[in-house]
């Protein structure tokens, strides 16, 4: 085993209650997709049961739960690479959590962020520094706004140049009418980051790509097909 994806999957806001099964099935298509791509490489995948369903304001449950499984991680496997993978609220998770020294990567698809308010502090992003990130987002998401990912991706390209950020043109908050690109596109950032290899032409680009270029790339039909 030379590498681990920790997916973490949707919350709610605030819940005390159990974790929902239906979040950990939904994750479960994109936590086969990295297993299979990375089998060779000896990839560990591995879905983090969280204590509760809810993010819970100032105590951020779903990123306390992230940073557990990955110091969970270095006691049964040591000095490894992770990959942070979460969806919707487990996006936020992933982002924040990302600062845990263990971490190389994070991978945050449609994630929950918070409304800009100018009585709060901003969503935190020095975490991210040293990290490769890439964010993906569907341009038709009713229930988390691709307009809050894209300034967080902006606040954390100032810092760290390998931070790049996916549209996917039409589709939703679940990204299922163009869920093979996303899949094949997760696929090709996780293996290239956690084993250097080379990225897919269009992650290549968008990581080098200034703003608004890198953090607003199409992705593009096809994307990953043979």
């Amino acid at each position: 085993m030379t590498g681990v994806v920790l997916l973490l999957p949707d919350g709610e806001p605030e819940s005390d209650r159990r974790a929902s099964a239906l979040s950990y099935a939904a994750v479960l298509p994109l936590g086969r997709a990295l297993a299979r791509a990375g089998r060779s490489e000896g990839l560990l995948v591995h879905r983090v049961r969280y204590r509760t369903r809810g993010w819970n304001g100032a105590d951020a449950h779903l990123a306390a739960d992230a940073t557990w499984a990955a110091e969970e991680v270095v006691r049964r496997h040591g000095d490894v690479p992770v990959c942070l993978a979460g969806h919707g609220m487990g996006g936020r998770a992933a982002l924040r959590a990302a600062g845990h020294p263990a971490v190389n990567s994070v991978l945050a698809l449609a994630p929950w962020l918070p409304e800009d308010d100018v009585a709060a502090a901003p969503e935190p992003v020095a975490q991210l520094n040293g990290r490769r990130v890439l964010i993906v987002h569907g341009t038709n998401d009713r229930a988390t706004d691709p307009e809050l990912s894209y300034r967080l991706a902006q606040r954390a390209k100032k810092s760290n140049r390998d931070t790049c950020r996916f549209e996917v043109h039409t589709d939703g908050h679940a990204l299922r009418q163009y869920q093979d690109e996303v899949l094949a596109l997760a696929a090709d950032f996780v293996l290239g980051s956690l084993y250097a290899r080379h990225y897919a032409r269009p992650v290549a680009d968008a990581l080098a790509a200034p703003p608004p270029l890198g953090l607003r790339m199409p992705l593009a039909a096809g994307f990953g097909g043979r």
